[in-house]
């Protein structure tokens, strides 16, 4: 089971086993993995006089703002856009339109769009951005509106796989579609089979959570 929270550009989603308790989410999960690049990057915004955490939430309330575009277009609805500001809205359909340029290369027909899912098993939630036939295989497609494809992305997709594969469907490739939000940034994409090193790093990370949550409540 899971509830959607909205707010202007954020979708905030709890998930909940069937037991009614609530579980944390992939991405939660993997927060608590040393993120470098985000590192120097906050450094490189502090030298420039900017607040980072303000450029951060304006991105990924951009990123927000182009999967809703790009989900609104695989379902054929007219998206309501009348909330967002006129400059964050040219950022996200910059976004739709690299999808638009990735999407004349590919035929896709989808089974799941941005659909929530939970772990009986390993206690967990997450939302599949897309699952279906990407060229007539069964796909497991994640879109990502940032600089570049990182590690940590795979690790996400692990813990999708086995989401979909607790709901009983069948992955034969699983694909990361990179679209720019700047005109000249393009697309770039990454396919891979299945990743069970990477599912192997994300149940360490379950489980530090886990034990990092009981320290909290033992205090």
């Amino acid at each position: 089971m899971a509830e959607k929270i909205l707010s202007k550009v954020k979708i905030h989603t709890v998930y909940k086993l069937k037991s009614g308790n609530r579980v944390p989410s992939v991405t939660t999960i993997l927060g608590i993995l040393n993120k470098p690049a985000l590192t120097d990057w906050a450094w490189q915004m502090g030298t420039q006089g900017l607040d980072y955490k303000e450029v951060r939430d304006n991105a990924g309330d951009i990123g927000t703002l182009a999967h809703y575009l790009i989900l609104c277009d695989l379902k054929g609805e007219t998206p309501d856009t009348s909330e967002y500001s006129p400059q964050d809205l040219e950022k996200a359909e910059t976004c739709l339109i690299k999808y638009w340029d990735w999407l004349k290369g590919h035929k896709i027909e989808p089974f799941m769009l941005e659909t929530p899912l939970i772990s009986e098993e390993y206690q967990f939630g997450g939302t599949i951005d897309f699952f279906g036939k990407v060229d007539g295989q069964s796909t497991l497609l994640d879109f990502k509106t940032g600089k570049a494809i990182y590690d940590d992305f795979f690790y996400q997709l692990s813990a999708y796989e086995q989401l979909l594969t607790e709901a009983g469907q069948l992955i034969e490739i699983t694909r990361i579609l990179r679209i720019g939000r700047k005109e000249d940034e393009g697309f770039e994409e990454r396919t891979t089979g299945k990743l069970d090193k990477q599912w192997q790093l994300f149940l360490n990370c379950l489980n530090i959570y886990n034990l990092q949550k009981e320290i909290r409540r033992s205090k």
